[in-house]
């Protein structure tokens, strides 16, 4: 009910906006936070980006989940933006229920990602791109046992302007599906994750951006969302800073404020995720 709240409100607001002029200084790919915006760089643009992504809390005893990304990312088609990625997980679990203990720091695989820009905001009144996201890991993300993880996130970017150059908004579609084989038992698990998220930034000075943003998550068992396992929703703020040409940061928080796992009492689903989820980025372009 929550995720189609924010979906319809969104598309709503996106019907009644007029066509604006796109802003060519903005590039909205990296100002939403965890929520991506529709653009995918300039043809020939060049870029490397340091990317840690942090998610803290469980119903009970200390966990924390840290990944870094180093990525390597090129425009060399025309609104086709690729990336690859290496990964290194931590994990710092105790007394948790559920998950053994463990202090641990892994080679983490490897991702690629794919996005294409099918409408550009300067063609009608949002941006609209499409997405995969291909990935092997080695780390279960939860428990930070030795798998081999195989998935791809499949994605919907739209953003637009509310404002000329000064408030924009995004909204994201994702689908995750991925297969699992532990290490240590053999044994084969399906999973997929389905989700939405919507967020608005302003640009309060040229090149810095604050925001908010919410991610609606549901996860099920099977690729096929076969068996409902827990649902949380994620608020919290954002920021994005050109710090000078060519270097950018942004950041992210969001906290889990409803949810709920099958099987367990409570408001929260912190089963399957987290209390709160933080997300830094440097860009550097070339």
């Amino acid at each position: 009910m929550t995720a189609r709240i924010w979906t319809a409100a969104f598309l709503a607001v996106l019907a009644l906006t007029s066509p604006v002029k796109r802003a060519a200084a903005v590039d909205t790919q990296f100002i939403f936070g965890f929520t991506m915006g529709a653009d995918v760089g300039e043809l020939g643009e060049k870029e490397i980006e340091f990317q840690s992504f942090g998610r803290f809390g469980k119903a009970d005893g200390s966990y924390t989940a840290l990944e870094y990304q180093l990525r390597a990312e090129w425009t060399s088609i025309e609104n086709l933006r690729l990336e690859i990625g290496v990964p290194v997980a931590i994990h710092s679990i105790s007394g948790v229920t559920g998950l053994d203990d463990r202090q641990q720091a892994a080679f983490n695989g490897v991702t690629f990602e794919a996005r294409y820009r099918l409408l550009g905001r300067e063609d009608g009144p949002f941006g609209f791109t499409i997405g995969a996201e291909p990935h092997w890991a080695r780390v279960d993300d939860t428990s930070g046992e030795s798998v081999d993880n195989y998935g791809s996130e499949f994605s919907i970017s739209a953003d637009t302007e509310f404002v000329e150059n000064r408030v924009f908004g995004a909204l994201n579609l994702l689908y995750d599906p991925e297969w699992t084989s532990s290490r240590l038992t053999g044994l084969l698990a399906q999973q997929s994750t389905l989700g939405v998220s919507a967020a608005v930034t302003a640009q309060v000075r040229p090149g810095i951006f604050f925001g908010g943003e919410a991610q609606y998550l549901r996860t099920y068992q099977g690729i096929g969302l076969d068996w409902f396992t827990g649902e949380a929703l994620f608020v919290g703020p954002t920021m994005y800073a050109t710090l000078s040409k060519d270097l950018a940061v942004s950041a992210a928080w969001s906290i889990q404020v409803a949810g709920g796992a099958v099987g367990s009492p409570g408001s929260l689903d912190l089963t399957n995720f987290e209390r709160h989820r933080v997300l830094l980025r440097l860009e550097y372009n070339f």
